[in-house]
């Protein structure tokens, strides 16, 4: 499996931030925003990562990340998404890189801190055809896409509900089979001119094969000031927190 983090976009909710650099390279605690699920994917077993960025702040973020090996990483790759199109629109980049093969795809402003998702990755990787979204429960469900589950099947998903039939948000981890670029090829763009994550994940429910899995730990979209401070918050209290064990230890 192939990892693809989505780190283009125009980050309009942080300026006037990234009119100077990429939202994901703007510091969260004691390094880089895109840092975070970089790791995230090291340590769930991804050996190969694509970063899908803007092409004004390409150079930086090639200068920040080089070739990956400062993870561990055995290659990192690069491409452009020459304009905002959608999750959907950016991941259909990553068609020659996948290869063939599956993809866990993380939007580069969406933080996980004390969670160990190795497991699901692992287990999907070696699963048979389908996807999986990643759910957690949250106070404002109205802004975000919303599941209704049963046990691990998604019975339903809505795109920011006015009136949410559950309090449980799909997050921005996704894990996608190779089908996934054929059925990228048949979206249509949505009312606001995007390719749509969501009905992306709808064409797998239509056939039966979209799974979840719930998110331990903290989850945060670091897309705001205010969520960009509590992701920071987070990230300290997650590396105190490490540091503490490795004393015990």
């Amino acid at each position: 499996m192939k990892g693809v983090i989505l780190a283009g976009g125009n980050g309009t909710r942080l300026m006037p931030l990234t009119s100077v650099t990429n939202k994901s390279l703007l510091p969260v605690y004691d390094r880089p925003m895109i840092f975070h699920p970089i790791q995230m994917m090291v340590d769930s077993g991804i050996e190969e990562i694509l970063i899908v960025t803007s092409g004004k702040t390409a150079g930086e973020m090639v200068r920040v990340l080089g070739d990956g090996s400062q993870f561990g990483l055995k290659r990192l790759y690069f491409t452009l998404q020459e304009k905002a199109g959608g999750i959907a629109h950016a991941l259909a980049l990553a068609e020659q890189f996948a290869e063939g093969d599956k993809v866990f795809v993380v939007l580069g402003d969406n933080l996980v801190f004390g969670a160990d998702i190795s497991h699901e990755v692992r287990r999907f990787a070696n699963s048979g055809p389908g996807a999986k979204v990643f759910l957690k429960p949250v106070p404002d469900p109205e802004r975000f896409g919303v599941a209704t589950v049963d046990g691990t099947r998604i019975v339903s998903i809505e795109e920011k509900p006015r009136q949410p039939k559950s309090n449980l948000a799909v997050t921005g981890l996704y894990l996608f089979d190779e089908t996934v670029f054929c059925k990228i090829a048949t979206l249509k763009p949505s009312a606001r001119g995007e390719l749509e994550v969501t009905d992306l994940n709808k064409l797998y429910l239509r056939e039966g094969r979209l799974r979840c899995a719930m998110l331990d730990g903290d989850w945060i979209d670091a897309g705001t000031f205010d969520s960009l401070v509590e992701a920071s918050r987070m990230a300290q209290q997650a590396a105190v927190s490490q540091n503490r064990l490795a004393v015990a230890a």
